[in-house]
Parts: structure tokens; C-alpha cells; sequence
């Protein structure tokens, strides 16, 4: 594993990250002891996919939806 000094990790700071992103981690090391190992995050796998339209044909939306409840709505906040 490649070890690499403060300066020179902030000298060439994109192509250090490009390698580790391909599976290449390096130490960043000061003064000669290491600090820090630098890896690949992990991504996870996504479990389930978010399908649109999933319940099509399934609900029913019915044709007074708009006025469901009106008479309750109309006491409750009055005449608007």
C-alpha cells in the first residue's frame, strides 16, 4: 500500500482519490508515522426499486372525492 507524506497528498490530492476509487487505498503519513488510511466507500446495493404506478388498477378513486365530507367541512370552518 502506496504511503504518502501531508504535502504531497495535498499536491496531487485528485489523482490519490481516482486511485483509491479504483480500489487502490494509500496512507497519508506525517513527519513518517502514519494518520490516515484512505479507501473506496462502499456502496450499497439498492434492495428495492421505486416502481411509479404500482397500484394501477387496484384503487378506485370515487367520482364525489371532491365533495366527500363537505357538510362536515362547511360547520366546521363556516361558508368559505
Amino acid at each position: 500500500m502506496q504511503t504518502v507524506n501531508i504535502h504531497e497528498a495535498k499536491t496531487h490530492l485528485s489523482r490519490l482519490i481516482d486511485q483509491a476509487a479504483k480500489g487502490e487505498p494509500f496512507i497519508i503519513a506525517k513527519a513518517g508515522k502514519p494518520l490516515v488510511k484512505v479507501t473506496p466507500l462502499e456502496m450499497p446495493m439498492p434492495t428495492q426499486v421505486c416502481r411509479l404506478g404500482f397500484l394501477a388498477g387496484q384503487i378506485s378513486v370515487p367520482e364525489d372525492f371532491d365533495r366527500m365530507a363537505s357538510a362536515e367541512i362547511e360547520q366546521l370552518f363556516g361558508d368559505v
